[in-house]
């Protein structure tokens, strides 16, 4: 089964309040501004995850998980000791290759697996699978992630795609992440403040 994706990666999308409430035990999304790419999901396996369109990987769960969530340690060294220059593509993602992969580049919907470490831009972590010792599973370009995710490693708008065993660094503008609605907000806090700029370092590691 696909893993539940993290909350940081869960496009946003909108959960009318009149529907029937989100699987137990997460508390529905917040709704959503933007227009239809909605992703941020989080799991029973407390993995912070992208939401689909549909809202169905759980995005609540995420804040749930977020209540009890530990700081997030730092990626491996080989992926935060080398300093990195960003290309930026036209959509506005920025990314830099740590380590050009040597397998396979993953193909729209295929079942992927990724680790990741996500940060703000002041450098403060809000989420790593590392910490979870097990890797995101989730369909790449179908929209169950967040946007910046889906062409920072499926590639596109001048964006290569990452090969399996490869290590890049994504930037993502807000338009690409949360916009302006953030994500994990509680209490009037988020932990993803509204139009934040986001940093993923993500190790693609192939069909999942």
């Amino acid at each position: 089964m696909t893993t539940s994706l993290p909350f940081s990666l869960l496009s946003p999308t909108p959960i009318k309040s009149s529907s029937s409430p989100p699987p137990p035990p997460l508390p529905p999304p917040p709704p959503h501004h933007h227009h239809h790419h909605n992703h941020p999901t989080i799991t029973n396996n407390h993995s912070f995850k992208p939401l689909t369109r549909r809202g169905a990987i759980g995005f609540g769960l995420c804040l749930k998980f977020l209540d009890s969530v530990q700081p997030a340690s730092a990626a491996p060294e080989s992926m935060t000791a080398t300093p990195c220059e960003f290309t930026v593509a036209d959509s506005g993602l920025a990314f830099c290759d740590k380590l050009v992969g040597y397998g396979p580049q993953p193909q729209k919907g295929q079942l992927i697996k990724a680790h990741y470490v996500g940060k703000l831009e002041n450098g403060k972590v809000f989420d790593s699978s590392y910490n979870r010792g097990k890797p995101l599973t989730f369909r790449v370009g179908v929209g169950e992630v967040i946007k910046g995710w889906d062409e920072g490693i499926l590639g596109g708008n001048g964006v290569p795609p990452m090969l399996a065993g490869g290590k890049r660094t994504l930037k993502l503008p807000p338009q690409l992440g949360y916009g302006m609605r953030g994500a994990g907000c509680k209490g009037g806090s988020c932990l993803i403040p509204p139009d934040s700029v986001l940093l993923f370092d993500v190790e693609f590691i192939g069909k999942a």
